[in-house]
């Protein structure tokens, strides 16, 4: 009778004596990768995709098809109609609180430059690296916990003068916006936030203190 190439028999034991001949495995075959995409979303840290398609289904057992679509992460910091993003959207580098008593804060020239502010954020994520460095200039970002508010503090040189704000505090975002972070000092270390409420006048808690950089 006729050779049927479903794979049934293989199970059943009662294959053609020429079931190999008659049905080979056919593998998969895709295309090459596409070019990357542009970012998904401009403004904030998203990711890119390449994609690739099927030239040939895999047949008689073969392995599936690999995956037809990667995506790598990226920051677009220009919108779509060619004007700059808003800094507040870009990812937020901190530090310690401990180290503004280091910084020096640049002078005012006339004196009536804004002062610096708070934003206090809620902790949604963060990777395990913020809880493996060892060193001792990296030891703050153990008070890093999902769930926790942190208090961030903006201030001279990292308030910009035209903006008055400091890159990546969240002003613009919507409401309950995942924001990304980065700890400066382990790139290991990063994780996304929400923005809670702007403090104009700054009394951040000593161990949840953090610097925008």
């Amino acid at each position: 009778g006729p050779c049927y190439c479903d794979q049934a028999c293989l199970r059943t034991l009662d294959c053609c004596h020429d079931y190999n001949q008659t049905c080979p495995v056919i593998p998969c075959v895709v295309s090459q990768w596409s070019a990357w995409s542009g970012c998904a979303e401009p403004c904030q840290t998203t990711y890119r995709v390449q994609t690739r398609h099927i030239l040939q289904e895999p047949r008689n057992g073969a392995e599936p098809c690999p995956a037809l679509e990667e995506r790598a992460g990226c920051v677009e910091y220009w919108t779509r109609q060619g004007t700059e993003c808003k800094q507040s959207l870009i990812p937020a580098l901190i530090t310690t609180g401990g180290f503004g008593k280091a910084r020096k804060k640049r002078a005012a020239a006339d004196g009536k430059e804004r002062a610096g502010y708070c934003v206090e954020f809620q902790l949604v994520s963060l990777t395990p690296g913020c809880l493996q460095s060892h060193h001792s200039y990296t030891l703050w970002m153990r008070h890093l916990r999902e769930g926790h508010t942190v208090c961030v503090q903006c201030q001279h040189p990292a308030l910009h003068s035209r903006s008055h704000h400091c890159s990546g505090d969240g002003t613009g975002s919507k409401e309950n916006q995942l924001l990304h972070w980065q700890a400066l000092g382990n790139p290991r270390c990063k994780g996304t936030w929400r923005r809670i409420h702007q403090l104009d006048t700054c009394s951040c808690p000593p161990v949840h203190s953090f610097l925008f950089i």
